[in-house]
């Protein structure tokens, strides 16, 4: 899946398949699974002081596998940037925990839902935080940036995870963390479920073999990494032989 003709056709599948559910303000990502992101009408993954004051049809459009914010634990004054944005919830939580000398950046390639986090932005009326369209394979963000990079269920859809995580390195400041809930499998996944589209947008058909991930994490210069199966995954491993979970994942990058 390295050419460009490939490449471009998951990019449209993925950015249809989220322009989409951004139109409709539907909360699902991917097939309903005991570890997958599942459809959810709430927010099952943030503890409810995060989501307070947010009102509920902004809280409520989560279409993650995790709660990443949590997991990068942000102080006031830090620069966070978060890897397809969507709605902006989690750029909004992020916001309001590094404060007003810090600052919450989202990054998404799909209009609709750009379009989206502005104006939930302007409904909140957030002001250190801010929305940028581009690829994941090619961050809009200056080298050495970001504080924390966080992401929730969305590397999974790049179709080049390698470069994905040189960028990650890139515009993160020396000393500078990872925070992401991702979905992994246990094993290479089969050709017939890598072409296809519908399973690409569904945060399936993309998922790393969890030793792949921590793997390019490492190759692209980062150190303590770790992936941290979730829920029930983390005592079924072996039961998983080529299924899809959901995993914690963090990492540094050297000071």
């Amino acid at each position: 899946m390295s050419t460009t003709i490939q490449l471009d056709e998951i990019r449209a599948a993925v950015r249809d398949y989220y322009g989409e559910r951004a139109a409709a303000s539907s909360s699902c990502c991917g097939p309903e699974s005991g570890d997958g992101c599942g459809c959810s009408t709430s927010n099952p993954f943030h503890n409810a002081k995060l989501l307070a004051e947010i009102p509920e049809d902004i809280a409520g459009f989560t279409l993650g596998c995790g709660d990443a914010v949590s997991l990068a634990q942000l102080q006031p004054g830090e620069v966070a940037i978060d890897l397809g944005s969507g709605g902006g919830l989690e750029c909004f939580i992020a916001a309001k925990q590094v404060g007003p000398t810090g600052r919450a950046i989202g990054v998404d390639m799909t209009p609709e839902m750009l379009g989206k986090a502005w104006s939930n932005a302007a409904r909140l009326k957030v002001e250190n935080v801010e929305f940028r369209k581009g690829y994941l394979e090619a961050l809009p963000v200056e080298d050495g940036a970001a504080d924390v990079i966080m992401s929730n269920c969305v590397i999974n859809l790049s179709p080049d995870k390698p470069q994905v995580f040189r960028e990650m390195f890139r515009v993160l400041k020396p000393g500078g963390r990872v925070a992401v809930s991702d979905i992994v499998a246990n094993g290479e996944l089969s050709d017939e479920i890598k072409r296809n589209m519908e399973l690409w947008g569904g945060c399936y058909a993309g998922a790393l073999d969890v030793h792949d991930y921590a793997a390019g994490l490492a190759a692209a210069g980062f150190v303590d990494v770790a992936v941290q199966p979730k829920r029930d995954a983390a005592d079924g491993i072996a039961a998983l032989a080529g299924k899809v979970f959901s995993a914690a994942i963090t990492a540094r990058k050297p000071a």
